[in-house]
């Protein structure tokens, strides 16, 4: 489900940004946290443009389980 997180909680396991408060955030199932639509710049050095991410969204663009619970 979608959320705004109300407190810092650490690190995204996917995108290694930290989790800050007012952060939009999925919450899964197994109550693991991610970034969900943010905003992060990441800069592709060889094709030299700037993609926007949203770190849970990519993700399941691939995979369909929890990044740190991958057999739940």
């Amino acid at each position: 489900s979608e959320d705004v997180l109300s407190k810092d909680a650490g690190e995204c396991a996917i995108c290694l940004e930290e989790l800050q408060q007012g952060d939009t955030i999925a919450r899964l199932p197994c109550l693991c946290i991610y970034h969900k639509g943010q905003v992060f710049l990441r800069m592709h050095i060889k094709l030299q443009k700037v993609a926007f991410i949203g770190c849970i969204d990519e993700w399941f663009e691939v995979n369909r389980s929890c990044p740190e619970h991958p057999s739940d």
